[in-house]
């Protein structure tokens, strides 16, 4: 990704938000240093892009770890589940025993 690339980008997020990019803010967002020229005649050139807010690249990596993160949870969700079915199952035929018993010392 390009300077002006990075640039862009941190301007369109911040007017995404409903706030003005400036130098200022743009600066603070940066994760390297650049001088205030670079940042000032980027800005000049800006047009605001609502979907420029990630590059191609970057988005394709951040949807495959959302859906790496969505089958972690899956499967930690199905284990648990799982867990659950199995406990109830358990307690289910307990009941059943004690239910037989109660029936079977009634008849007696």
């Amino acid at each position: 990704m390009t300077i002006n690339d990075e640039i862009s980008i941190l301007a369109n997020q911040i007017a995404n938000k409903g706030s003005k990019p400036t130098v200022a803010l743009i600066k603070s967002k940066l994760t390297k240093k650049v001088p205030l020229p670079v940042i000032i005649s980027t800005l000049r050139t800006w047009k605001h892009e609502p979907s420029f807010i990630v590059l191609p690249e970057e988005k394709q990596q951040s949807t495959e770890k959302e859906v790496t993160n969505s089958s972690i949870k899956t499967s930690s969700f199905e284990q648990e589940l799982h867990t659950e079915l199995t406990y109830m199952k358990k307690e289910i035929l307990e009941l059943k025993q004690l239910v037989k018993q109660l029936v079977n010392q009634q008849k007696n």
